[in-house]
């Protein structure tokens, strides 16, 4: 029996795209079409029509609900996350006020090593509980797809246990597309500090080979950073996750000009994320690629140091996406919300240009955009109801304000969904 849904007095269908082939770049990004006073009709959890009221369906016998002339959007899709951890870095925070930089508390034995060691000594099973507290709780926030990266282990076995965890966190919830990135270039761990080569080759010879035996990853990402892996030791991680069948992204230029997009783009990434650092020649390498840039601006924040220059990247022509980087030491919050009124604020992005970069870019960002990331006919019907609010604009603009009123995910309010017992 198919499952039919007509949601109508929509005030405003926000993100209705008839052609989603390539990510927007450039002027693009301003452009954000809408059906206003508006229906939508899903079928078995996916968007099957839609158009303005005076066309709406006659004799539909399914449920119908009316929205009361609120807006409608697209579920934020964040194709940049670290959701599974063993504990919280709070202790990092309070040093970081007094004064301690990002690089000298990682010196210290804090930051990724300190969330390694924990993660190390962490159960599966309490891992995965509390990966799954977070997953529902941005699913809340609107998000309906999601990336997650390993990296807390930096060791076989527990880069293994976490990858397995985000396995069963997209078997689990199968309404909500999930991509699984293989990160045990993260950082050195500390046995291996007097022997980087020897990790390395513990990436390339045991872990890359296991991964892809029992199919646990889709993509490889590397740390290219001053004081993790350079451009030559990303390089050789990327091509041998290429060879085990894994597309590549990278974590560049969050501290310096690190090499990180030139790696990426030698090995067609799908995206480099961060590019807090970039130069001309950076940003002309991501022109003439099919690379998405993917900007982290609640890391910038929550470390103070300096945004990624979006508006200089949009003006190139780049295509940009936006994620939330949600991880314990660095950006401990997946609120896209928040995310979307720093891109506003902050990197001077135009409402209708960070919502493009926070859906449909940041699909492509993580390779969905068939399935979500705008409001098109066949897509999953991974979708937010407003509460009653006077314009697009007034969402960045209004930081602090809980303007979520409904998550639908496969056509089904999430806040009436049962949840799976853990």
């Amino acid at each position: 029996m198919t499952n039919q849904q007509l949601f109508y007095n929509i005030g405003r269908l926000v993100q209705v795209r008839e052609n989603t082939n390539k990510p927007l770049r450039g002027k693009e990004l301003n452009h954000l079409p809408a059906i206003d006073n508006a229906w939508m009709k899903v079928k078995d959890g996916k968007i099957e029509d839609y158009g303005p009221m005076y066309q709406l369906p006659e004799n539909f016998t399914g449920k119908k609900w009316d929205l009361c002339g609120r807006m409608v959007l697209p579920a934020w899709v964040d194709s940049h996350t670290h959701i599974v951890y063993a504990q919280s870095r709070e202790e990092e925070f309070v040093m970081k006020i007094l004064g301690k930089s990002y690089e000298e508390i990682a010196e210290s034995g804090g930051g990724i090593l300190n969330s390694a060691l924990r993660l190390r000594e962490c159960p599966e099973e309490d891992l995965y509980a509390s990966a799954k507290k977070r997953l529902d709780e941005v699913i809340s926030l609107g998000t309906g797809a999601i990336e997650i990266k390993s990296g807390y282990g930096l060791d076989t076995a527990s880069e293994l246990k976490m990858l397995r965890v985000i396995n069963r966190l997209k078997e689990e919830h199968p309404e909500i597309p999930i991509k699984r990135t293989f990160l045990g270039a993260h950082a050195i761990p500390p046995e291996f500090k007097s022997n980087r080569e020897g990790y390395i080759k513990q990436i390339i010879e045991e872990m890359l080979p296991r991964i892809e035996e029992q199919g646990l990853a889709d993509y490889v990402d590397v740390f290219c950073e001053k004081g993790f892996f350079t451009e030559d030791e990303s390089d050789r991680i990327l091509k041998a996750g290429l060879n085990h069948g894994l597309k590549t992204k990278v974590h560049a230029n969050e501290l310096a000009l690190s090499g990180g997009v030139q790696v990426g783009v030698r090995n067609n990434a799908v995206s480099v994320d961060h590019l807090e650092c970039m130069g001309d020649e950076e940003i002309s390498l991501l022109k003439d690629s099919d690379t998405i840039a993917t900007l982290l601006p609640s890391t910038a924040f929550f470390l103070d140091i300096d945004y990624a220059p979006a508006r200089k990247l949009i003006d190139s022509g780049l295509a940009v996406s936006l994620a939330s980087d949600y991880n314990p030491g660095t950006t401990p919050s997946g609120r896209l919300p928040f995310v979307l009124s720093l891109a506003c604020i902050k990197m001077k992005m135009t409402p209708e240009e960070a919502i493009n970069a926070m859906t449909i870019n940041s699909a492509f960002a993580m390779e969905s955009q068939h399935h979500c990331g705008s409001i098109s006919r066949g897509k999953l019907a991974n979708f937010i109801v407003l509460k009653e609010v006077p314009s697009i604009a007034f969402l960045p603009y209004a930081f602090g304000t809980d303007w979520i009123e409904k998550v639908y995910l496969g056509g089904i309010d999430n806040g009436q969904k049962p949840k799976v017992r853990s």
